[in-house]
């Protein structure tokens, strides 16, 4: 059964390899499943993205004039949420912003996790490509590892 809550992703989650292991323990569950929820570009104004020092994630803060790019994903369940926040951890806390879908301008309230430690982020920018390339394998086989991942 689908959700009526949404969430905006910008780090390991916007892959969706990585969003099923979490929500559902398999990368690729039944079509079913992956039917439930919708991906779509969007972006965030107003933060940065960083990489956590020491860490394959990033984690984004307030910054006026600057933007995330990311997924704004529908389809959401209180067991999904549940999923989520344990997947976060205690780095993060669950905002609600606005972001801007690609292409219409549409602008959705939704949920994202804002990193808590500002000081614990790199200078660089967090690359996703890179993510995908170098460790999304070691995110997605068999699930995932709880407290080896995060958003």
């Amino acid at each position: 059964m689908s959700g009526d809550l949404t969430g905006f992703f910008y780090g390991t989650l916007m892959a969706p390899e990585v969003f099923f292991s979490v929500c559902y323990g398999t990368k690729s569950p039944p079509a079913a499943i992956q039917a439930l929820h919708s991906f779509a570009p969007a972006v965030l104004d107003d933060y940065c993205r960083h990489r956590v020092q020491y860490a394959d994630y990033p984690g984004i803060v307030p910054q006026p004039g600057q933007s995330v790019r990311g997924v704004y994903v529908t389809g959401l369940t209180t067991a999904n949420m549940q999923k989520l926040d344990d997947y976060e951890g205690k780095e993060y806390r669950l905002d609600t912003v606005k972001v801007r879908l690609d292409g219409d301008e549409e602008v959705k309230e939704t949920k994202t996790y804002v990193f808590l430690f500002p000081k614990e982020l790199e200078d660089r920018e967090w690359d996703f490509e890179e993510f995908k390339r170098d460790r999304m394998k070691l995110w997605t086989r068999n699930g995932y590892c709880e407290g080896d991942i995060k958003e």
